[in-house]
């Protein structure tokens, strides 16, 4: 079986991987901080930036790519989808040190829950036999 819909999202997602990545990169040019965050401010959102990323979105596409291999619909694995992807550009532009809290940074964190857990009910359900 070929995982076309969560290899659509999965390259999307990889591309917002990169693009968080080149943004650890950059700053580390501009800083000279060659490893951690050196102190600086600036440097370690960029860094928790690209690892909430990076400590999330695997599992979630694991997750939806099982979701698609047990025959969930395709509506399903799209909502999946749209809501990763929204939800993970949406978390690095709100996450702020000077602010615990704002909308984008809701938005990221709520859109990347609720794709994960229904993820999760599009894999238990045929397993539960539903």
């Amino acid at each position: 079986m070929i995982l076309q819909i969560t290899a659509l999202y999965g390259a999307l997602l990889g591309t917002i991987m990169i693009a968080l990545s080149f943004f650890v990169s950059s700053m580390r040019g501009k800083t000279g901080i060659s490893i951690g965050d050196g102190g600086d401010m600036a440097m370690l959102e960029s860094m928790r930036r690209h690892g909430n990323f990076t400590e999330i979105v695997p599992m979630a596409v694991i997750l939806m790519g099982l979701a698609e291999v047990q025959g969930a619909g395709s509506g399903w694995l799209h909502a999946v989808g749209v809501l990763l992807v929204v939800g993970r550009v949406a978390h690095p532009l709100g996450l702020s040190a000077s602010k615990m809290m704002s909308p984008l940074r809701i938005v990221g964190s709520l859109g990347t829950t609720v794709a994960v857990l229904i993820s999760i009910v599009l894999i238990l359900i045929p397993v539960l036999g539903f």
